[in-house]
């Protein structure tokens, strides 16, 4: 299938899921840019609705079918500037479908790069040859250490696509070619690594994706104290073998390039550490997971004291604890906020410790000034990295209402990390406070594609149904056509209770209460009360503020808002963009609570 097709003055990117017109790009939702896709691809034929309901939804994703398909084409049209009473481009078949009525070119991969673009590459997970399963991590390690070394190398002049997309093909079936074309790359490193007692074996080859050329093909050897030479090494390679400029001694002392050359540790043993408590943090979902990450950091830390990535391992670990309440989040920040200094101590040029920084400023402090200063030197340190900016998007922009800025941020960390989980998450919750509830529906389906258990999607849901619900009945706003069919009340409450079910604790406890009380049911926000007033630990203050504020119990509520304010509960962040604040929002309460938190 080619990537790019032209139509009056219109280019598709089918690949990356852009459409610009003139140069410019056009924000299209998924499903309407999923409807344009398969018209181009079909152009000169009819695309039956039958076709894009297999397009657009899995047979197991139930939908108000009709309603959603008109709403995506109309937006299509709107998107094109081809309104439906006077289609210039997209032919309504009837009792048939849709057609592209307009001529249709296709261009190729390598002309579509005369744009100015740079190319794009993917380092696919490294195989592990050692016959050990507990060294699939020191693999996937080196795949991180070669993507961060190639980005830090190469910036500017080639895209690198993130660990967290690329390690979503690890193990997979799918070739070379298919892998390009859904990351819209234009080469890829396979690699394999075998570890052995004190010794590294690396085979790399570097892969053209329009004929499945192998440009560079090469077998290392070296021993566990000289694998981040190697990883350089590598790097300058495959950099070599695709032409891109050569770096000299002025350009690598300037960052974000100043620490290209840095040994994270001399340490084997404590690096190994490390990589297990990362592996761990990423696929943690109890406290007892999280205890044991921690742990690993600590041995990393007790090998070489100045491991920086270890300490800001920790930094990130009590960051979670107290974001998800496992303790009382101030206890979690106030430990956490020294090892993100220590690290910085050790590496002033972690960018990513830095937006560490500045998420402590924010969840600690409210010390908005502080946060934008050290997100401001991550991204002069790492303007490329998906981490730093979707820590830009959550710890500095959304807090302060500026929401507009944050869904554009994340949509920047998604061109290298296109299917990370976390980013699309944000992307959702993004679109709620933006109150684009039919974006931020399309998002948490997006994400279930992405994994198909994510508790997340289904609260979004949840969350969008109830507020749509509200704002039909008081009148504010009627609800979108793609909700036509929908019972909001009852859809709302029962995506809670899947997000609950995927996602068992006490998180998303008040939310459900939030949505029985402000959906009629009062005798089971009630019951939601009694399990949290009886639950065993630590609960968020904010799961009781929110059952309280949708039984209608606003001086109740208040009292929660104010302790959750005062121990730093991260669901009050959103406090100036919450739909669900608005009835309260002129209570002189509010305004200081607003006071308690900087935001004034």
């Amino acid at each position: 299938m080619p990537r790019v097709f032209r139509f009056g003055g219109f280019e598709v990117d089918v690949s990356s899921g852009e459409v610009r017109r003139r140069g410019v790009r056009i924000p299209l939702r998924e499903q309407s840019f999923q409807v344009l896709a398969t018209l181009l691809e079909h152009h000169g034929h009819v695309v039956s609705r039958e076709q894009l309901r297999h397009r657009l939804w899995p047979d197991d994703v139930f939908v108000d079918f009709d309603n959603n398909l008109n709403s995506a084409v109309a937006k299509l049209r709107e998107a094109l500037g081809d309104p439906a009473d006077a289609v210039r481009l997209i032919e309504t078949v009837p009792k048939r479908g849709y057609r592209l009525n307009v001529e249709v070119s296709e261009a190729g991969d390598e002309s579509e790069r005369s744009c100015g673009k740079p190319p794009r590459l993917v380092v696919l997970p490294f195989v592990n040859l050692s016959g050990d399963p507990g060294e699939e991590v020191f693999g996937d390690a080196m795949t991180e250490e070669l993507i961060t070394e190639l980005s830090a190398l190469t910036a500017g002049h080639l895209g690198v696509i993130a660990r967290t997309t690329a390690m979503h093909y690890k193990g997979t079936q799918k070739d070379v070619a298919c892998i390009a074309r859904e990351l819209s790359v234009d080469y890829l490193v396979e690699g394999s690594v075998r570890r052995q007692s004190a010794r590294v074996a690396v085979t790399v080859q570097l892969i053209r994706a329009t004929d499945q050329t192998h440009l560079f093909a090469h077998h290392y050897e070296t021993t566990l104290e000289s694998v981040f030479d190697l990883r350089t090494t590598i790097a300058e390679a495959v950099g070599g073998s695709l032409a891109i400029p050569a770096l000299d001694d002025a350009v690598r002392t300037r960052l974000p390039l100043a620490r290209v050359k840095r040994k994270p540790t001399h340490d084997p043993a404590a690096y190994n550490e490390y990589i297990q408590g990362r592996y761990l943090l990423r696929q943690a979902a109890a406290p007892d997971a999280f205890m044991k990450a921690k742990l690993r950091f600590e041995g990393a830390i007790a090998r070489d004291p100045g491991f920086a990535e270890a300490l800001d391992g920790l930094a990130q670990f009590y960051t979670t604890l107290g974001y998800f309440g496992v303790i009382r989040p101030l206890d979690a920040f106030s430990a956490g906020i020294s090892y993100a200094r220590r690290a910085l101590e050790v590496d002033d040029t972690l960018a990513e410790s830095h937006a560490s920084l500045a998420e402590y400023h924010k969840q600690l402090d409210y010390d908005w000034r502080a946060a934008e200063l050290e997100i401001g030197k991550a991204l002069d340190l790492d303007p490329t990295s998906p981490t730093v900016r979707c820590r830009h998007a959550v710890a500095v922009l959304m807090p302060r209402g500026r929401v507009d800025e944050a869904v554009a941020e994340l949509r920047v960390a998604l061109e290298t990390n296109p299917l990370d989980r976390a980013t699309h998450t944000w992307l959702a919750c993004m679109f709620l406070l933006a109150r684009d509830y039919e974006a931020a529906v399309d998002e948490s389906r997006r994400l279930l594609e992405i994994q198909s258990d994510s508790a997340w999607a289904h609260f979004f849901i949840g969350v969008a149904c109830r507020q749509v619900h509200f704002e039909e009945v008081t009148g504010r706003r009627p609800r979108p056509a793609s909700m036509k069919s929908v019972d909001l009340p009852e859809e709302a409450v029962r995506a809670h209770l899947r997000a609950l079910e995927l996602s068992p604790g006490m998180y998303f406890l008040g939310w459900l209460g939030l949505a029985y009380g402000a959906c009629g049911r009062p005798a089971e926000a009630r019951a939601v009360l009694e399990r949290l007033r009886r639950a065993e630990g630590y609960v968020l203050p904010s799961g009781f503020a929110h059952t309280h504020l949708g039984l209608g119990e606003v001086d109740a509520a208040f009292e929660w808002f104010d302790r959750a304010v005062d121990e730093r509960d991260q669901q009050m962040m959103p406090i100036l963009s919450y739909a669900h604040y608005d009835p309260i929002r002129g209570d002189p309460r509010f305004g200081a609570l607003l006071r308690k938190m900087k935001l004034t």
